[in-house]
């Protein structure tokens, strides 16, 4: 199998994967959103802030650095393992020891034990973590179809019978849970490679010279991201931040499953090519061209049709969450070029420019969160979106001098795109001043936007649209 055939066939193992999981993740969050509501939510909401800012220390960018490693062995796998293991015990301590301290932070008494018991994902992940950088490296990721879509479906089964027994939080802290202990365990029956009896601090602290740039990047980047939740949690209501959350589930499941499994891909490849700039600058740019030709259709299309779709999946008590939702198809839309730019950055080993790129764009975020966080919920979630663009033209500046590929040749990569969704975008949203029903109306903008964007792309001879459509042609005739 050659170079693109690989990498094609790992992509759609990968995007089959993230479909799956995200798909009955998606259907379950909407169950779970009638049977629960915003309260609840909103509870599980505050815990998972601090989670997700632990789950940052878990990789520590080690597994980062083993996938971009040239010839990392099993002893460098094996290190990693226990420093990763012994690194989670020590978190799940400290989760243990602060959970009474994050209740009275935000004066609910409650969350205390709701603390403790989702910690214990945070030393699930940390026995798992290495066997997902080692499937990564391997481009084995027909394995995380069936690590991950097991574990969605048994953590969907117990969410949903224990919300319908009347559980409460307890039925979302139990979804989470089994979710990442199922998937920890498929992933261990299905990689054949295991942690040996051996360990090096010397090849430890040679992954750790790459590594620890990425994690402060990482820590930079999740506390950050976190923090407008935080605050909101801790200054508005926990419904406010139930509508908040809420309004970016919708945009960033359909990104997850595009983004991610280009995510995953990109970083091996590109990494086995480092010392060839011309071909990582070829990789970039199809990256940038093919993932915008995707996700921004979907995240116009979602923006346009959020309303009708909002009241007939989730009912009209979730109707504040659609600003929102609005507000974060706007801002995905453009994660592609993100996604790019830095995979590129570290395929060619300078963690040192993603830590200080990471320094400067969460300096002015944070001047964001600060002059908006008092105005309103709305008036943080606006500034995410402008500093996501400042963040476009930093991500991209390192790479005008390692590739020679500047941000306005990315831009001018992007515009076909651009302007199918908009074209789309605004022929789709007129249909709701038809005054149909939230049923029909949807009937009619969804194959109407696929209809517009099929159509727009072959009238105007997109390059992106060829280059999907021969790939497809490709693939299928060699399957």
């Amino acid at each position: 199998m050659n170079t693109k055939q690989k990498v094609i066939n790992n992509f759609l193992w990968r995007f089959m994967e993230r479909c799956g999981a995200q798909g009955v993740s998606f259907v379950v969050s909407v169950v779970l959103g009638r049977l629960l509501g915003p309260s609840v939510y909103g509870t599980v909401a505050l815990v998972t802030v601090f989670m997700v800012i632990m789950q940052v220390f878990v990789d520590s960018g080690m597994g980062n650095a083993l996938i971009q490693k040239k010839d990392a062995d099993d002893l460098d796998f094996s290190s990693v393992f226990w420093f990763n293991v012994t690194m989670c015990l020590l978190l799940y301590i400290i989760m243990f020891t602060a959970a009474p301290f994050i209740a009275a932070f935000y004066r609910l008494p409650e969350l205390t034990p709701v603390v403790r018991v989702l910690s214990l994902m945070l030393i699930l992940s940390g026995v798992k973590n290495v066997q997902q950088a080692y499937v990564s490296r391997h481009m084995m990721f027909k394995v995380f179809f069936f690590s991950t879509l097991g574990g969605t479906v048994a953590a969907a089964v117990v969410g949903i019978a224990m919300a319908v027994m009347g559980f409460g939080v307890w039925a979302l802290v139990a979804q989470m849970l089994v979710n990442t202990a199922a998937d920890t365990v498929i992933l261990w029956i299905t990689v054949r490679w295991r942690p040996k009896r051996i360990f090096s601090m010397t090849r430890l602290k040679g992954l750790f010279s790459y590594g620890w740039k990425l994690l402060a990047s990482g820590l930079l980047d999740t506390v950050y991201n976190q923090l407008r939740q935080l605050i909101i949690g801790k200054i508005y209501t926990k419904a406010d931040l139930a509508q908040y959350n809420q309004g970016e589930k919708f945009p960033h499941f359909i990104v997850t499953n595009i983004n991610s499994s280009i995510d995953s891909v990109l970083l091996p490849t590109m990494s086995n090519a480092q010392d060839d700039p011309a071909m990582v600058r070829k990789m970039t740019r199809r990256a940038v061209k093919t993932s915008t030709y995707l996700i921004m259709p979907f995240m116009m299309g979602l923006a346009v049709c959020a309303e009708p779709m909002v009241r007939l999946l989730l009912g009209e008590e979730w109707l504040p969450c659609v600003p929102f939702l609005r507000i974060f198809c706007f801002t995905y839309a453009f994660y592609p070029i993100h996604t790019a730019n830095l995979n590129a950055i570290k395929a060619m080993g300078r963690s040192d420019l993603f830590l200080i790129l990471e320094i400067i764009k969460k300096a002015v975020g944070l001047a964001a969160i600060l002059s908006t966080m008092w105005i309103s919920v709305m008036a943080m979630a606006y500034s995410l979106f402008f500093t996501s663009i400042f963040s476009q033209i930093v991500n991209s500046a390192p790479n005008k001098k390692l590739l020679d590929y500047s941000y306005l040749s990315q831009l001018r990569d992007m515009l076909p795109q651009i302007g199918l969704s908009l074209g789309m975008g605004a022929v789709v949203y007129s249909v709701q001043f038809l005054g149909l029903g939230d049923v029909a109306t949807l009937a009619v903008q969804i194959p109407l936007g696929g209809i517009l964007y099929w159509t727009f792309s072959r009238v105007f001879h997109v390059e992106s649209y060829s280059y999907v459509a021969d790939t497809v042609k490709g693939y299928l005739k060699k399957g």
